[in-house]
């Protein structure tokens, strides 16, 4: 069969890098992501995509699609960035950006990562007409990922009902399928409010709201022991009550987030957290209020759709490294410690025993073993509603790991476009293979309803949440 979609992906290439560093450059935050998206529709209506905008309440979400008919296929691209983060492209120190004045940087490769995910929707849209092949090809403008919960608000919209198929990648350290263990979670706000008091004449007359922060904290501690070993949970004080010792502080918040192996896993652990915040109010006589922030699914993985991805992977094979690039990737991988590169080798220990600065293969595929990095997206509601898919490719020196000053240091480096542009090579021609086979799609949805073992899919967010404000307060101003 031949692919000459990725002679037609590398010969746009140069166009899109070029919108990547554009979007590095914008570094801009989950649901105010305005010029990342604006820059993407600017090139999909160049490409004769036809746009719907500000889609499930999102002033910067969107929907590109071309064609008509079915097979409806998606590719799902995000643009957000992370704070904190403003870092010099390829620098060897951590050193602010000169070029990027809201002190955020693409410490998760973002900008790639939407980027790709357009480039190749755009040479999907081409072949499908030379081809004359019936279908419709959409682009999902993504926003906020990063703890935002972006794709699932636009699943509890619907916006990806209709789909056969979802095909994303992500920015890493490896080439390979991304047959990763990805949990659900929960994040929320808990709000104690106590008493002010003088905390040396008059203590007992104040009723801290820290010391509810802290005995929450300690509760939960307790519960570890007796939850799901896949299981997780964090928290950030998110505000202490102050600075002042000698105040009893009258109100003080933690945000919690919980993560376990499905929905009802979270739920469970969420109920008995809950419990323990009544019970440290109770003890510190102060009340508590719970405010929802963002939730995901767990990632269904489908079998038959990686396999399609896998076997693009090896074709493709990896990109071509001169020694500007292995030099740079070797200084980079320098700046991490031994144990960050040890811990990322473990995970792939049989393609990956003696770790050098760039991943030179293709991680075997097996469909039975998960890599358990226990982490969370919200791909994962996508992957509830439709068979889905995702690849990594390596953008960076291996061992340097994602939030970090390295990865933004990195993002405009040759590296990292080699990367995004196998990637969109990868997501084009599994698309076509599932455009041409439609047979494909049919294998991959009962997949999907196996592994769903009978259980619906039911939205975490609750429908009387809406997506943040910060988006529209922005479009208002």
């Amino acid at each position: 069969m031949s692919y000459a979609i990725d002679d037609t992906i590398e010969s746009r290439s140069d166009d899109y890098i070029k919108l990547a560093d554009r979007i590095w450059g914008l570094a801009e935050l989950g649901y105010v992501e305005f010029e990342s998206s604006s820059a993407h529709i600017e090139y999909l209506e160049r490409s004769g995509f036809r746009i719907k905008r500000g889609v499930a309440g999102i002033p910067t979400a969107f929907i590109a699609e071309a064609g008509s008919g079915g097979p409806v296929i998606g590719i799902l691209g995000e643009f957000d960035a992370l704070s904190g983060l403003s870092q010099e492209s390829r620098a060897l120190e951590c050193r602010p950006s000169p070029e990027i004045a809201n002190g955020n940087g693409h410490g998760c490769g973002h900008h790639l990562l939407g980027t790709s995910a357009h480039l190749a929707a755009t040479a999907v849209k081409a072949h499908l007409e030379e081809e004359g092949l019936s279908g419709t090809i959409r682009f999902y403008g993504c926003p906020a990922e990063e703890c935002g919960g972006g794709k699932t608000f636009m699943a509890r919209a619907g916006l990806f009902d209709d789909l056969d198929a979802a095909l994303t990648w992500h920015p890493g350290w490896m080439n390979g399928v991304m047959a990763f263990d990805f949990l659900a979670a929960k994040q929320a706000y808990f709000r104690f409010t106590g008493i002010a008091a003088h905390a040396g004449s008059s203590p007992h007359l104040g009723r801290s709201a820290l010391d509810a922060v802290e005995l929450m904290n300690i509760g939960t501690n307790f519960l570890r022991e007796h939850m799901l070993p896949a299981a997780r949970v964090h928290y950030a004080i998110t505000d202490a009550g102050g600075t002042a010792p000698n105040v009893v502080q009258a109100s003080a918040e933690v945000l919690y987030m919980i993560r376990g192996p499905r929905n009802r896993d979270v739920a469970d652990i969420f109920e008995r957290i809950e419990a323990i915040a009544q019970g440290a109010a109770l003890m510190t006589g102060c009340t508590v209020e719970q405010r929802f922030d963002v939730a995901f699914s767990n990632v269904l993985q489908n079998t038959p759709l990686n396999e399609l991805m896998y076997k693009h992977l090896k074709r493709l094979d990896i990109p071509s490294y001169d020694k500007e690039d292995l030099a740079f990737a070797d200084a980079m991988q320098k700046t991490t410690r031994r144990e960050e590169i040890d811990a990322i080798g473990r995970m792939l220990t049989d393609a990956w025993r003696n770790p050098k600065p760039l991943f030179d293969t293709v991680a075997p595929y097996d469909s039975k073993h998960l890599v358990p990095i226990h982490g969370s997206t919200d791909v994962g509601d996508v992957s509830w509603i439709t068979p889905t898919a995702q690849c990594m490719t390596a953008c960076f020196a291996f061992g340097t790991t994602p939030h970090s000053w390295q990865w933004v240091s990195q993002g405009k480096s040759p590296i990292a476009h080699k990367g995004m542009v196998l990637a969109a090579k990868v997501i084009a021609a599994t698309a076509m293979d599932l455009f041409r086979d439609t047979s494909l799609l049919a294998i991959a949805r009962q997949e999907l309803n196996t592994r769903r073992e009978d259980e619906p899919y039911t939205n975490p967010i609750p429908e009387n949440v809406e997506p943040p404000l910060a988006g529209r307060e922005a479009v208002q101003r």
